[in-house]
């Protein structure tokens, strides 16, 4: 789907895990007075760690901090070509040129401001995060899942991805996760030990708890507020290994005993967290992007990757993300685009009961692509489902178009016919451009009707213009070139047509017929060398005999 802005930006910087409380609030605080000082932000709220729910199982390493912007209105403003303009006349051109830095531009500078050693920045939007989150798990707009049996197998070749995938064009940062590189503390009871002071694995666990880990007592209750009590050691009786071997443990004989005379103390390295998928461990990697489509930075980066790296046996890659969602949505779009067209197709056949006009009706869905193209390429914009949902209405437009240009031509072909003008291709080329050029106006006011209707919407701005722009941006250039080609394209398909196939070859040629009183049509078969001769008093004689039946 196109950006959707959302009025805010998230912030998501990641750094190596293991990074003590301290340092995270430290590190976040650092970051949020970067953000703030932003003219453009109204207020900022980080986040590092998680509640105690299992919803969102995000450690330390992974900060979120939601930046609240300003209205687009109050942004300080830059300077512009017509800048000297009284504030009246800027409104116009602020439309298509506005007079402060873009949301892009935006995220760009910021993340220019918030290079931190050691840390990956990405930026999204909440809620757009939310949904790439609820439905892929990656929350960037790409990424790299690598699935297999060995979580430090899985590690390793999530770090060789990462300095290859940095060097593809539009990559503003990626990050492997360490999944074996999470930090733990051990502690390995001495069953000996406590049994020789009477202690039981219990009483060691409760002091363990309440000592380190804290254990809840009572609540207060402040007003309408509840706040859970909780009681454990001062934080510099327990930020160290030195310190936590002297917590003592009390026995029933009243005797106080430090913990490392009951357990091992160790510090540990093992996974942070274990992710499983369709049966398999995996590990991710998030890229985040800029400056170009999701499908093209993909393709790219495949190739780079499938050129300078061997997978080892039993392990896979899964590009994920957004582009996991647009290869679902390429599956359904080669379903709805030929279903599209052939109802459009089945729909002129029931109008015009003509199979080659109905086709050449449909020679309007190339023309006014071209346009379409074109213009989405000048507004920088990438092809999503809104884009293709543009192209989709584009072709109802186009048969519109094409069959009013084609109700001309056959109303100037049948009035020529009837008055028994239609005798040699010289009469054919009058008829058809009386059809085509002296009948622009009601074609053209037929085009404006659509662009009056759609321009509006290429002049919004605010929430949901993002991508009322992307489906509105086909039509509006599709039906320019439509138009254009269809003055210029149809009257000499038409003409080929009509010449080779409907009055040459000797078949039946409608321009000799004339409707009796009982309805029945008359035709005559002729020569084609015939129809570049002046007319004969055969023929003439067949034109009078018509007009006496009639």
């Amino acid at each position: 789907m196109p950006p959707l802005y959302e009025g805010s930006l998230l912030f998501m910087p990641t750094t190596l895990p293991g990074i003590s409380v301290t340092e995270a609030q430290e590190l976040m605080q650092a970051q949020d007075k970067i953000l703030k000082s932003f003219p453009e932000v109204e207020r900022v709220f980080g986040k590092a760690g998680r509640a105690e729910t299992a919803t969102d199982p995000a450690p330390f390493s992974m900060m979120e901090t939601t930046v609240l912007l300003k209205p687009v209105s109050e942004w300080p403003p830059i300077g512009r070509w017509y800048s000297f303009l009284p504030g009246i006349l800027q409104a116009p051109f602020e439309r298509v040129w506005p007079s402060h830095i873009s949301k892009d531009d935006l995220i760009e500078k910021m993340n220019r401001a918030l290079k931190f050693p050691g840390v990956t920045n990405a930026w999204t939007m909440p809620i757009k995060n939310r949904l790439d989150m609820l439905s892929t798990g990656i929350r960037t707009p790409v990424g790299i899942k690598v699935m297999g049996p060995d979580l430090k197998t899985i590690e390793k070749i999530s770090v060789e991805l990462e300095g290859m995938v940095k060097d593809v064009r539009g990559t503003r940062s990626v990050f492997a996760e360490r999944v074996a590189g999470g930090y733990f503390l051990d502690f390995t009871l001495r069953r000996d030990q406590l049994a020789r002071y009477g202690l039981s694995v219990k009483d060691v666990d409760m002091i363990l708890m309440s000592a380190i880990g804290g254990e809840p007592i009572t609540t207060t209750v402040e007003g309408r507020e509840r706040y859970t009590i909780n009681v454990r050691y001062a934080r510099e009786l327990r930020d160290n290994l030195p310190k936590l071997k002297r917590v003592l443990v009390p026995t029933i004989s009243g005797a106080n005993i430090p913990f490392e005379e009951l357990a091992d103390i160790e510090l540990k390295v093992g996974p942070s967290m274990i992710r499983d998928e369709n049966g398999m461990l995996a590990g991710y990697v998030y890229v985040d992007m800029a400056d170009r489509d999701v499908g093209g930075y993909v393709e790219e980066a495949k190739k780079m990757v499938s050129e300078r790296f061997h997978l080892p046996e039993g392990y896979s890659l899964v590009w994920s993300g957004q582009y996991e969602n647009m290869l679902r949505v390429r599956e359904r779009l080669k379903i709805v685009l030929p279903l599209t067209l052939f109802l459009i197709f089945l729909l002129l056949y029931f109008n015009t009961k003509s199979v080659v006009k109905a086709s050449i009706v449909m020679l309007a869905v190339p023309f006014s692509l071209i346009g379409a193209i074109w213009y989405l390429y000048l507004l920088g914009y990438n092809i999503s489902i809104a884009v293709w949902v543009g192209m989709i209405a584009l072709m109802g437009l186009d048969a519109e178009t094409g069959v009013f240009m084609l109700l001309f031509l056959d109303l100037s072909y049948e009035s020529a016919v009837r008055k028994g003008q239609m005798k040699t291709y010289k009469d054919l080329t009058e008829a058809i451009i009386h059809g085509a050029v002296k009948r622009v106006r009601p074609k053209m006011m037929t085009v404006c009707a659509a662009f009056i209707g759609l321009l509006p919407i290429m002049w919004s701005v605010g929430t949901g213009a993002d991508m009322m722009k992307r489906v509105a941006a086909p039509m509006v250039g599709g039906l320019l070139t439509s138009f254009v080609l269809e003055l210029l394209v149809y009257p000499v398909v038409y003409s080929i047509w009509r010449w080779r196939f409907d009055m040459g070859q000797g078949m039946t040629v409608p321009r000799y017929r004339a409707v009796a009183a009982g309805g029945a049509r008359h035709s005559r078969r002729i020569d084609p060398d015939a129809l570049n001769r002046p007319a004969g008093p055969s023929l003439l004689g067949f034109d009078i005999m018509c007009l006496a039946r009639a």
